[in-house]
């Protein structure tokens, strides 16, 4: 299933914030600074991670739904897979 580039707008801001993050950390590694506040960069860059990727999942069953025969046409072993995955 593909995504649909619009409705993903969201989700690629989310993305692009948190590879600022992510280079943020890197800074403040470069930097010698203090264990916490690198651990809470790091944090952040993580759970902004998380979200996109149940975002991206959500989406995908809402559009398997929408384009499909209703629940039955779900991949419901497919779809599993793809949270565990971000668990």
């Amino acid at each position: 299933m593909e995504l649909d580039p619009t409705s993903m707008k969201p989700v690629i801001n989310r993305i692009k914030r948190a590879q600022g993050q992510l280079a943020g950390v890197l800074k403040l590694l470069e930097d010698g600074r203090e264990c916490e506040d690198v651990v809470m960069q790091l944090a952040a860059v993580s759970k902004a991670l998380d979200r996109a990727g149940f975002a991206i999942v959500a989406s995908g069953l809402q559009q398997c739904l929408a384009e499909g025969d209703g629940v039955d046409s779900v991949d419901v072993k497919k779809m599993e897979k793809l949270f565990l995955s971000l668990a």
